[in-house]
């Protein structure tokens, strides 16, 4: 699978003469359009950017340039893999010929495909870890079983033969740090029901909520492999979970009985439906499952989610439970991904059959 990374407009790398102007520090910001490209030798489900730049470089701080892949094969030989520039002085040199794109920097087995892939908050970087290397990131993945994974890097890259393809060879390690699944640590594949989704919560970065097709959810404090508590979230399969922004006890959950609930972990005696899918006239349940939520991380009163085969998103306010505030109908198929701008609090980028649109949020 292929896939390009283009700044500003959609450009051929070859023809284009990259510039940029450079900060010390911070990072580099490209000022020109670019195109790099990265095709993977496996078809890729779960992907996510990097959001901080790697710890623990004194002489040359990496860049946050870096993505975490994951497989989709219909086996037990998924894969994982950190990808990201084999030579950072393609951000700062103008003349980029001799630097390739984006190429394989570390990979690891995964078994089971991976349901969800992601990068350490940006806030991880300054929490107080007890089981964490200095100069290692984290990457989380859920599938059979959440594991939580620790990137690190010396900053050197051996030079290969292909560009996109080609493994680098210098100081770039994945480890598995610790596989949590059910209620505990797991030593085996003899694991709990399968997990759906994850989100890790910004704020006390050693917090992630799990969600799992046996209608549970489980918050892990990451940092010492326990879980706080577990719930039964749904009647039904629970599909996606996200924390509310800024806070360590709420949580939200769609799910296949066709509700998004919110959770207190400070009152887990009941939980508060927020929306429910209307029931199909003359014709009993089951509704339509949803299958994703996300939080407008600018205002976390807003909320988005879709349903199952849906072409339409709906944009929820916490404040007014029980009917959309908005309902977004640009899609033609099905809406299969969502995501909310992190710098505009009104846009929102959706994606379907058979193209991805930005669309506008506001009323």
């Amino acid at each position: 699978m292929r896939m390009k990374y283009i700044a500003s407009s959609p450009v051929r790398a070859k023809t284009l003469r990259r510039r940029y102007e450079t900060h010390t520090p911070p990072l580099p910001i490209m000022t020109q359009t670019t195109s790099l490209q990265y095709e993977a030798p496996w078809p890729v489900y779960a992907l996510d950017w990097c959001k901080s730049a790697a710890p623990g470089q004194q002489l040359r701080p990496r860049s946050a340039f870096r993505l975490g892949i994951a497989s989709l094969t219909e086996d037990y030989r998924n894969r994982i893999a950190i990808v990201g520039l084999q030579d950072e002085r393609v951000l700062v040199e103008d003349d980029y010929t001799e630097y390739p794109d984006f190429v394989t920097l570390v990979e690891a087995q995964h078994g089971y495909p991976a349901t969800r892939l992601q990068w350490q908050p940006s806030t991880a970087n300054s929490f107080a870890w007890s089981q964490k290397a200095v100069n290692a990131e984290l990457l989380a993945t859920t599938g059979d079983a959440l594991r939580v994974w620790e990137y690190s890097s010396d900053g050197s890259a051996a030079v290969g033969p292909y560009v996109g393809r080609q493994t680098s060879g210098g100081g770039h390690k994945l480890t598995l740090k610790t596989a949590l699944s059910g209620q505990s640590k797991v030593q085996n594949n003899n694991t709990g029901a399968p997990l759906t989704s994850f989100s890790w919560n910004e704020k006390s970065p050693s917090l992630i909520v799990t969600s799992s097709i046996d209608t549970t959810c489980t918050v892990w404090n990451i940092d010492t492999s326990t879980a706080i508590t577990q719930l039964i979230a749904h009647d039904r399969e629970v599909y996606d979970v996200a924390w509310l922004p800024g806070s360590t006890d709420i949580f939200v959950s769609v799910g296949a009985d066709g509700s998004l609930r919110a959770f207190d972990l400070r009152s887990l005696e009941h939980s508060t439906i927020l929306y429910e899918t209307p029931a199909p006239k003359n014709m009993p349940p089951p509704t339509s499952p949803l299958l994703r939520i996300a939080f407008n991380p600018a205002d976390s009163n807003y909320m988005s989610t879709f349903h199952m085969d849906g072409t339409e998103v709906q944009i929820l306010d916490m404040r007014s439970p029980g009917q959309p505030v908005m309902e977004l109908k640009a899609h033609r198929a099905q809406v299969n991904a969502l995501g909310w701008s992190s710098t505009d609090s009104q846009l929102l980028a959706t994606a379907g059959l058979p193209a991805a649109l930005l669309t506008s949020a506001s009323h």
